[in-house]
């Protein structure tokens, strides 16, 4: 099954990259996964606050996915599989790559003034050792515009 792996966050071009990738997987027979990402947080000398501090991040990140499968479900009808995993990022998203589970493409959204540290990275040096396709969506692109794309 062809999968298209979606990194979520709170920014407007994930939101653009997980249309993209939905109205393609509903259009291929294909699947969504969303992959999350609980960056490392700052050293906090008592235990306690840390603790605290990373259970909020993780709180945050599932209601992020939970909301962003809830679009996914209500526009194409494809229930996505979820992955909320701790690290950097880029680390994050290579690992799944490199899993061996098959990625059909990996779907990135790029903001408009310049590319962000996941789109700079994969999109860099690495893009042809990638071991599938990278689809760098347009965060500026209307619904409408999206729409005639995918």
């Amino acid at each position: 099954m062809r999968t298209y792996l979606v990194v979520i966050d709170e920014t407007p071009e994930a939101r653009i990259a997980l249309r993209f990738a939905a109205r393609r997987a509903a259009k291929t027979g294909g699947a969504v996964e969303l992959l999350a990402v609980i960056p490392p947080q700052e050293f906090v000398q008592w235990g306690g606050v840390q603790a605290a501090m990373e259970e909020e991040a993780r709180l945050r990140a599932e209601a992020l996915v939970a909301a962003a499968a809830g679009e996914i479900v209500d526009e194409a009808g494809i229930r996505p599989a979820i992955t909320v995993r701790h690290g950097e990022p880029i680390d994050v998203v290579r690992e799944r790559l490199d899993s061996g589970d098959p990625v059909q493409a990996l779907v990135l959204g790029a903001a408009g003034g310049g590319p962000g540290p996941l789109v700079a990275h994969f999109a860099g040096s690495i893009a042809g050792d990638l071991p599938c396709p990278l689809m760098i969506v347009p965060g500026s692109l209307s619904d409408e515009a999206l729409d005639r794309l995918s």
